[in-house]
């Protein structure tokens, strides 16, 4: 937790909730123990998508397939959807999610790992949600910035790992120090890169938003 519980809690109260069959597949999701995004997260993504009104979204990391559901919920109705996941036994259960809500004809789902499929990608996305293995962030990155439109928002997720972005790599475990000096290059990529204006935000488990600045705006 990032911020306070208590904070957190009442912030949450106030939200005006999803569509029934969002809350089913939210259920299930914490039923069989697979994360999904938070609820502060979710409220995020949906005032994103009312302001920005994104046409085409790539999202990296589907899981079974809530974030994609939720934002295709929430998108104009000529958005496209292309989410990514590796994780095999989850990519079933998001297709059949997808076809139980009828977003099969919205929602593409390309199945393996998003380090070779960013690369084979073209086109552009005017939204861009990253959610994978968060150690992986800094690794999709070239090809995601060579894949977002000029004033296009990336929007990555989990970034301040429970608070223990702020520790010494020293005072976290051994297993974490890897992914945890990966996310502090990936911040630090999101920061200093001239094509981006990005905000680290305090948000669910710390989430930044980065703009990918036009070509009149770089030669400035």
């Amino acid at each position: 937790m990032v911020i306070d519980e208590r904070t957190v809690a009442f912030i949450n109260s106030l939200d005006t909730g999803n569509t029934p069959f969002l809350n089913i597949i939210e259920r299930e999701a914490k039923e069989t123990n697979v994360p999904i995004i938070r609820t502060e997260t979710q409220s995020l993504i949906k005032f994103l998508f009312a302001l920005k009104k994104p046409v085409s979204v790539l999202e990296v990391g589907c899981a079974i397939g809530f974030s994609a559901l939720l934002m295709s919920e929430y998108a104009p109705a000529e958005c496209k959807i292309t989410t990514i996941e590796k994780y095999e036994k989850r990519i079933p259960v998001a297709k059949e999610n997808f076809r139980r809500a009828g977003k099969e004809d919205r929602i593409t789902l390309l199945e393996g790992d998003a380090l070779d499929i960013l690369k084979d990608l073209s086109g552009e996305y005017d939204f861009i949600f990253m959610d994978a293995a968060k150690g992986q962030y800094i690794n999709f990155l070239p090809d995601v910035l060579r894949l977002m439109s000029e004033g296009g928002l990336l929007l990555s997720d989990n970034v301040l790992q429970d608070g223990e972005i702020i520790q010494s790599r020293y005072a976290v475990t051994r297993r974490n120090r890897t992914i945890h000096t990966r996310m502090r290059d990936y911040l630090y990529a999101l920061k200093h890169d001239p094509l981006l204006t990005t905000v680290i935000l305090p948000i669910g488990d710390g989430v930044t938003l980065s703009v990918k600045k036009s070509r009149t705006e770089n030669m400035c």
